[in-house]
């Protein structure tokens, strides 16, 4: 005790505005769990594995620390496990929805705690009442307060998700119903504009009865009932067959892009002749069919590999993370890029280093400290051992949930997310978007450091090139990108009639009301094609300043650099009729040895004629890329504002409508969202716009010129996180940006051509496929991520927490494909 009173003055009780550590070590992913267990030091309150609580007591000068280890055990089961349990609700993690921990053992825990002082490890058990007030107190208030990681993920929602939770409209009160004399009989509906009888909607307005949108199958409708919309903007429809006696049913509102609710439906409805008391649902619901396809046994299967014997792997390299609550995207996509070398360099071998630098109650909330934490944990092996009792040759069936509990990268998760609205929440998102927002707290880390970016290994050049039909002339725009989006055109499908033949069989059973179990024949894509549709030349619609007129522009894209490693994106999403992405349901049989010479640019011939710079009529392509108008008209048709859709077109490069769709569900919520597009041009030194002045210190201090900042904050309204987005997008014309917003556009052009282009990695165009990441489900929010990698020529699967070696890896049904340039 004597020791004990000797730092007495340095002992504090938690307040309620203190964070406690008591779950994870800030430096690895040590835990009360853990053989040793978890140290909390009863000043900072910060929690130490012991390989580091040491040399932090002796850093710090604090000796007194709360021991805590935690014990479990099995709980008995009270009724075996329902496996085949009916799936009733669109939901994960709640009552009737998918159980992602069905089957799972279930267990009760026991924490025990100790006092101990450093440095010679002094114990003194607990409870002891012979402890001084203060102590006591100490440890209550550490065991009472709500652990820093439980805040973490509190503050990205929780681990459920329920898919059918639905917002009262705004509509409902006060929509107008029209006394225009129509009234709908109780079944025998046929859309008024084909001869359609399923899957119509009524509009609770003027009681007009359509069909659906046309799914990307070629099933649901024909696109009238919001044809019937665009023309009349009346807000809500129900699906008419979905009515039941209890005045439910599905109600969709077009001006809200959503299903919703409608309190006062039965009253609605007897607007137009329905008594609900006598219908009968006859068709399934928007939840119910989604619901049956994440049921769909083919894909999940398939991509989990779960119908084989997996055998577990251990070592380094091959620690798996434990899913949060929908965070597999964030799992998949951090397995796959910590196994490239220039960031397993910053992250892993001087991750040791970067941990030290950083004052330990920062490293929750800073992004390089937690790179380092997680590459450390992934890549040492210190979290993937196998028991001493494991024999991977029994055949006797293993718990893989028990030999690899995976670590859980809860502070990771928490501040990359602390930057992004959606990556904040535990709702599934997309693993491209997170890929994209990764590398981009990563450049930016890094240039605030000084050093150099390990993401540049996957950047490369591309150039789009534009001639205009009525003078010849060109223009090349120059940029750079992070991955290659490659289209799925489905028109080149192989097994067209195969798949027409299944759609038309699960029809029929279903209008039976069989239940269909056929496997599904997806659309057969040869890779061959998806390349063709990328490299062939795309007509649009844009201004030529040669002809002083909107004319038809052929767009040709290629590649100038070939990186050290590519990421590829087949591009398999488009958007329902709620406004949600969808995934293509396809096959496509990536290469293991892709060439990309084809995509390679050839240069620039001699003797092309330039499109003339009139910035009098029209922007020049670095200030604002050519927008195509059939673009932003497709955009416009979904239902999105029109200067919304040019932003999104201005914004992506004039990449095409994926990219621009991809730009607008990212920037949807936006407060300028729908405002004007604002570019450097419409700009001039004499209007009235002040750059803010924290703004200008913060991307000063990211490696900006004050000019750059300014510029940034003018194009963005002032919005410090969108106006750090616009500089690294724009980076390779930032020179001639500035130049022409301060000295004109003459200035601008009379900079070297290709002086503002970064540098980047270069080589041969051949690659080897070493990972690649695949989705299950309908869209981007729901589903399941999993991925593959290729570790000593030998497939992995990493799935969460599970690890083990890969029977049958599903190349064909991947989303996202990593590329190493093959040795020449």
């Amino acid at each position: 005790m004597e020791k004990l009173r000797q730092h007495f003055s340095r002992i504090k009780i938690p307040q309620p505005s203190d964070a406690v550590y008591k779950d994870e070590c800030m430096y690895s992913f040590d835990s009360p769990d853990s053989i040793t267990g978890l140290y909390v030091c009863l000043n900072t309150f910060l929690g130490f594995g012991r390989k580091y609580v040491l040399d932090y007591s002796n850093k710090s000068g604090n000796c007194v620390f709360l021991h805590r280890t935690r014990t479990r055990r099995e709980v008995p089961s009270e009724k075996e496990a329902e496996p085949d349990k009916k799936i009733a609700r669109l939901a994960i993690g709640v009552e009737g929805g998918f159980n992602p921990d069905v089957g799972a053992k279930k267990y009760e825990y026991s924490t025990t705690l100790a006092v101990v002082i450093l440095p010679d490890f002094e114990v003194i058990t607990l409870p002891n009442d012979d402890l001084p007030q203060l102590v006591l107190e100490s440890v209550l208030g550490v065991e009472k307060a709500e652990g820093a990681l439980q805040q973490a993920a509190a503050n990205c929602g929780g681990g459920s998700w329920d898919g059918e939770v639905r917002q009262i409209s705004r509509h409902a009160d006060s929509i107008q119903q029209l006394d225009n004399g129509v009234k709908v009989p109780p079944k025998g509906w046929q859309c008024s504009q084909c001869d359609l009888t399923d899957n119509l909607w009524m509009n609770l307005t003027d009681g007009a009865i359509h069909c659906g949108r046309r799914q990307l199958d070629g099933s649901g409708g024909n696109n009238h009932a919001v044809e019937h919309y665009d023309q009349t903007k009346y807000p809500l429809a129900v699906k008419l067959g979905t009515i039941t006696a209890d005045g439910k049913a599905d109600v969709y509102s077009y001006a809200e892009d959503d299903m919703v609710i409608d309190p006062h439906l039965v009253k609605h409805l007897a607007h137009f002749g329905i008594n609900v008391s006598v219908m009968e649902k006859t068709e399934k619901t928007m939840a119910e069919l989604e619901i049956d396809f994440n049921q769909r046994v083919w894909e999940y299967s398939r991509l989990t590999e779960s119908g084989q014997k997996l055998v577990p792997m251990f070592g380094p390299g091959y620690t798996g993370l434990r899913n949060l609550g929908n965070s597999c995207y964030v799992n998949s996509v951090m397995q796959v890029l910590l196994t490239v070398p220039p960031l397993a360099e910053r992250y892993y071998i001087s991750g040791p280093e970067r941990l030290a630098a950083v004052e330990p109650k920062r490293i929750p909330q800073d992004f390089d400290a937690q790179m380092a934490k997680l590459a450390i944990g992934l890549l040492s092996g210190e979290y993937s051992k196998a028991p001493a009792d494991y024999d991977p040759s029994s055949a006797a069936e293993v718990d893989i949930d028990e030999l690899q509990p995976g670590i859980a990268p809860g502070f990771f998760r928490s501040v990359v997310g602390s930057q992004h609205p959606e990556f904040s929440t535990k709702k599934q998102q997309d693993a491209m978007e997170y890929l994209e927002h990764v590398l981009k707290l990563m450049e930016r880390s890094s240039l605030k450091a000084g050093l150099p970016d390990p993401g540049h290994c996957f950047r490369f050049g591309v150039e789009d090139k534009f001639v205009c039909s009525a003078s010849g002339c060109v223009r090349y725009v120059e940029r750079s990108d992070l991955y290659l989006p490659l289209p799925v055109p489905l028109e080149a499908a192989t097994n067209k009639l195969q798949v027409q033949e299944y759609n038309q069989r699960k029809l029929d059973a279903e209008k039976l009301g069989n239940r269909f179990t056929e496997d599904a024949v997806r659309s057969s894509i040869p890779y061959e094609a998806c390349i063709s549709k990328m490299v062939a030349p795309e007509v649009l619609t844009a201004y030529s300043s040669a002809a002083k007129a909107s004319v038809p522009m052929t767009k040709t894209t290629r590649i100038t650099t070939c990186p050290d490693y590519l990421f590829i994106q087949l591009v398999k999403f488009d958007v329902t009729e709620t406004w949600e992405p969808v995934k293509l349901d396809v096959s496509v049989r990536m290469p293991d040895t892709l060439h990309l010479s084809v995509l390679r640019s050839a240069g620039r011939p001699e003797g092309e004629k330039t499109l003339p710079d009139d910035s009098a009529d029209q922007p020049t392509p670095a200030a604002a890329p050519v927008i195509d108008e059939a673009v932003v008209k497709q955009l416009c048709d979904m239902g999105f504002p029109v200067e919304a859709c040019k932003k999104a077109v201005h914004f992506t490069g004039n990449c095409g409508a994926d990219a621009a769709m991809n730009w607008i569900m990212e920037h949807m919520n936006d407060p300028d969202f729908s405002l004007p597009l604002v570019t450097s041009t419409q700009s001039t030194a004499g209007d009235s716009f002040t750059a803010s002045a924290e703004g200008l210190m913060m991307l000063e201090s990211m490696g900006f010129t004050e000019p750059q900042a300014r510029l940034a904050l003018r194009e963005t309204q002032n919005n410090l996180e969108r106006a750090a987005d616009w500089l690294f997008s724009h980076q390779p014309e930032l020179e001639q940006l500035v130049a022409r917003h301060e000295q004109g556009a003459a200035a601008a052009a009379a900079l070297p051509t290709h002086a503002h282009m970064p540098n980047f990695t270069d080589g041969s165009s051949k690659y080897e496929l070493v990972a690649f990441i695949s989705h299950m489900g309908t869209s981007i929010h729901v589903g399941h991520y999993v991925c593959h990698i290729k570790k000593d020529g030998q497939w992995t699967i990493f799935n969460d927490n599970k690890v083990s070696k890969s029977v049958d890896p599903p190349i064909d049904l991947g989303y996202l494909y990593l590329y190493k340039r093959a040795a020449s």
